[in-house]
């Protein structure tokens, strides 16, 4: 499990003394922890795994529009330290399908849905949600979805 990872690199970064990556592992920590706290009510409980990638994807996303955001205001030492930070969150991701991988499974599912304009967008993206998502970028399957439907 994805989590177990974590935990462990928690550990060995204690040891190895390294405090930048240390903080950033207690922080993707602390996010799951409050997403475990969230689905106490939730009447489904979702596949661990699946849960801790879409917490590291959010976090992500967050960090990359902090880099932009703090490199167009001039402040590069903070961008430096969110890319350190996003560095060590997407180590602990699965292997990302490839642009073209996720173009052909697109295409599968597009076929399969018989999906032919912009109107069937939802369901090719929930399809390939639930079939690729711990794989997927889905912001960037998005636009390749769009692409493909128009």
């Amino acid at each position: 499990m994805i989590r177990d990872t974590i935990k462990a690199a928690q550990i060995t970064a204690m040891k190895a003394g390294e405090k930048d990556r240390l903080a950033a592992v207690r922080l993707i920590l602390a996010k799951i922890k409050d997403r475990d706290i969230e689905l106490r009510t939730a009447s489904q409980q979702p596949d661990d795994d699946a849960m801790v990638v879409e917490v590291m994807q959010k976090m992500i996303k967050q960090r990359r529009e902090s880099i932009a955001l703090y490199e167009q205001g001039g402040r590069n030492e903070l961008a430096a330290i969110e890319a350190a930070e996003l560095a060590i969150i997407e180590d602990f991701l699965p292997a990302q399908m490839s642009d073209a991988e996720t173009s052909a499974a697109i295409e599968g599912i597009k076929a399969e849905l018989g999906a032919e304009s912009l109107k069937d967008m939802g369901r090719v993206m929930a399809t390939l949600k639930e079939r690729h998502g711990p794989q997927l970028d889905m912001s960037k399957a998005s636009g390749l979805v769009k692409a493909a439907l128009s």
